[in-house]
């Protein structure tokens, strides 16, 4: 039975859990959640998720929510599928696991929703929040800059989990115009080019609608 991935690729977070499957080269059926018509706060998808978020990964009897769960689920169950994601007892990998959640997602994410999101769906971007963010953001890809000087990938030398986290929010920034704050840092640049050229993320691309 194909994985089951609840979710939108507009949806970045969604986008994780794909661009994870395509790593592995496993099979999935995506199923559109309708977020307009408010179908994920209905009973049968708060059944996957009671707190009515996409994505939800459902692999045979397993339910996930959470896209960075959903990554290390897939990551870990499905090891010897793909690209093995996961070093063997990496301090600097679970660093930079949390790094992308806790110091780039919060800024990089708020921008793109501003810029890309909200004129989608017919809200007024707040150009001052944009501002806001994305100095933020430049500070947290400054201390990127210097540690990709040094490693060729955030976790050292081969690519894991804690860059394919990055890619969704990464992708839509550079379709932004605040495309600057990464192609401004060489090394940054040199990272994303470099990752965004796997033919796994080409396919996850291939389907996101912007």
């Amino acid at each position: 039975m194909a994985i089951k991935v609840y979710g939108l690729t507009l949806s970045n977070n969604a986008l994780r859990a794909i661009a994870v499957l395509n790593e592995k080269g496993l099979d999935y059926e995506l199923c559109p959640v309708d977020l307009q018509s408010g179908a994920h706060k209905k009973p049968e998808f708060l059944a996957l998720n009671p707190f009515g978020q996409i994505p939800v990964v459902q692999d045979g009897d397993e339910i996930i929510f959470e896209s960075r769960a959903i990554t290390r689920y897939i990551a870990t169950k499905y090891k010897e599928s793909g690209a093995d994601l996961l070093p063997d007892n990496s301090a600097k990998f679970e660093t930079w696991l949390q790094v992308e959640s806790s110091q780039f997602y919060p800024a990089i994410s708020a921008i793109n929703f501003e810029l890309l999101i909200k004129p989608m769906i017919g809200m007024t971007t707040d150009m001052s929040n944009v501002e806001k963010q994305a100095e933020k953001l430049s500070a947290v890809l400054d201390v990127y800059e210097a540690h990709l000087a040094k490693n060729k990938y955030v976790a050292g030398d081969v690519f894991t989990l804690a860059d394919l986290n990055h890619m969704p929010e990464v992708f839509l920034l550079l379709k932004s115009p605040k495309a600057e704050l990464i192609t401004s840092k060489p090394h940054v640049k040199a990272w994303w080019d470099d990752i965004s050229a796997r033919p796994a993320w080409k396919k996850t691309a291939a389907s996101i609608p912007v």
